[in-house]
């Protein structure tokens, strides 16, 4: 939500609208001041707001300190859990990183739990279509597992 509001203003900044107050008053919301960088180069303080703007603009857009996937997790009985996996919208990696990020995840829940291995019961990919652009989903349930049930394979079941 604050990134429309932030992406709003920034359109009526770029739209031109130049003067704070009512008709007849031409006081500009950016002073025409300029900066000299070198002798031959200078920059209009109008120039650095306007870049200022799309730079936060962009920033909020992309976000590069946010996490690339974001995991909703629900919690089906005492030791099995489900998560749902969405990537981020845009990106510059991270594509594959969705079956680290549950295992990590599960990971945690083990060891927070005290159990002593987890079994990964389901696990699928995908891209969902949306207006915007497509984003990256996955989803996996997994069952905490005893000692005696670790091997998340089940190769040494009868």
């Amino acid at each position: 939500m604050k990134t429309g509001a932030l992406l709003i203003s920034a359109g009526f900044v770029l739209a031109g609208c130049g003067s704070v107050g009512g008709a007849g008053s031409a006081t500009p919301l950016v002073s025409d001041k300029v900066i000299q960088l070198t002798a031959k180069t200078s920059v209009s303080l109008s120039t650095l707001a306007t870049a200022a703007v799309v730079g936060a603009a962009i920033y909020l857009v992309y976000d590069p300190l946010a996490p690339n996937w974001e995991i909703e997790e629900s919690r089906l009985n005492e030791d099995t859990y489900r998560f749902s996996l969405k990537m981020k919208r845009y990106h510059t990696g991270g594509a594959g990183e969705s079956m680290q990020a549950l295992k990590r995840r599960a990971s945690q829940i083990q060891y927070e739990q005290g159990f002593a291995g987890y079994q990964i019961l389901e696990y699928t990919e995908g891209i969902d279509s949306q207006t915007i652009g497509a984003r990256r989903m996955a989803e996996g349930v997994i069952k905490l597992v005893q000692r005696q049930q670790a091997d998340s394979f089940l190769q040494n079941s009868p």
